[in-house]
């Protein structure tokens, strides 16, 4: 593996954050997404949302390259009783897939989870993605369940399974 780095994003990170999630948005089912976004409109109703500590959080991933990839946890549902629950995601830049990015950056963030006032991790996978499956398993996640052809895009109906962590004292991961 290259010489890479996790770490808290900085302003300017927000170009290459757009870029790799724009491809997903124009490219793949991954997200539902179906308009890319500007760098503002990214700025604004996302990268704002993020802390340097709490349970919503942003690492990026950086190589010789630039920023290669991130990972973040978000607000799993607008209501009170569901605070200590979040969402995690993972992206990274195509060109990179497959050198184990992914894992570094879900390494760290789960880390500085444990840190905080979470108690439950959820991820929803568009099927079929075996690799993020995979990942998602070896991070100790389980499947509790699809929602079948819940999203319209790229002119088809596409399955959502989603998956769960313990976080916290309990868990076995």
């Amino acid at each position: 593996m290259d010489k890479a780095l996790v770490r808290v994003p900085q302003d300017h990170d927000i170009v290459a954050l757009t870029a790799i999630y724009n491809h997903y948005v124009v490219a793949t089912p991954i997200t539902f997404d179906l308009k890319a976004f500007t760098v503002p409109e990214r700025r604004q109703t996302w990268f704002e949302h993020y802390a340097a500590t709490g349970r919503h959080r942003l690492l990026v991933l950086e190589n010789d390259e630039g920023v290669v990839g991130y990972c973040c946890s978000s607000t799993f549902r607008p209501k009170g009783a569901y605070q200590t629950s979040v969402e995690s995601s993972v992206y990274v830049a195509p060109m990179c897939v497959g050198r184990g990015y992914g894992t570094m950056l879900y390494t760290a963030l789960f880390e500085e989870l444990r840190k905080e006032d979470v108690h439950r991790v959820y991820a929803g996978i568009t099927l079929p993605n075996d690799a993020s499956i995979a990942l998602h398993k070896r991070f100790g996640f389980r499947s509790v369940g699809v929602y079948s052809e819940v999203g319209y895009k790229l002119e088809r109906y596409w399955d959502v399974e989603w998956f769960e962590k313990r976080l916290g004292s309990e868990a076995t991961t």
